[in-house]
């Protein structure tokens, strides 16, 4: 008797452990709808998510409505992760706190900021070149939005 409560007891705290994780989810895109917007989620170029101290994940169609979202509840909930898409590789999520943004008005975004992310710098200077606009860090962006 007392090895099955012991495995009762292990069960459940593993399951209280790993329910909290702390991870990405993956956008099933077309169907999964912006936490902001609540637009279905449809382009793997410029989506993003949130992830809470709680492991709550929180997707947006476009980095424009991550933005605006966390600068309204900022006060409201603790974020442990902050990711958005890579544009040179659609649907892959990647640190937002690490990649670099360009705005350019030649290359349009789902909500209309115009505003695309990078996980490697080059790819933007690369874009930017083509496209024109501004790049922006992650902290020169919180303060735009």
């Amino acid at each position: 008797m007392k090895r099955t409560n012991l495995i009762l007891v292990l069960l459940c705290i593993s399951l209280v452990l790993t329910s909290c994780a702390i991870e990405q989810s993956p956008i099933d895109y077309g169907k999964d709808a912006c936490y902001y917007c609540k637009m279905n989620i449809v382009d793997k170029q410029h989506a993003a998510e949130i992830v809470t101290d709680k492991g709550k994940p929180y997707k947006y169609d476009a980095i424009e409505c991550m933005m605006q979202d966390i600068k309204e509840r900022e006060n409201e909930i603790k974020i442990e992760l902050f990711l958005i898409t890579d544009y040179s590789t659609p649907g892959k999520l990647v640190d937002a706190l690490n990649s670099t943004y360009l705005i350019s008005e030649n290359l349009p975004s789902p909500m209309g900021a115009n505003l695309t992310g990078f996980e490697k710098k080059e790819d933007a200077l690369e874009k930017q070149k083509e496209k024109d606009g501004t790049i922006y860090s992650w902290d020169e962006l919180k303060k735009l939005f």
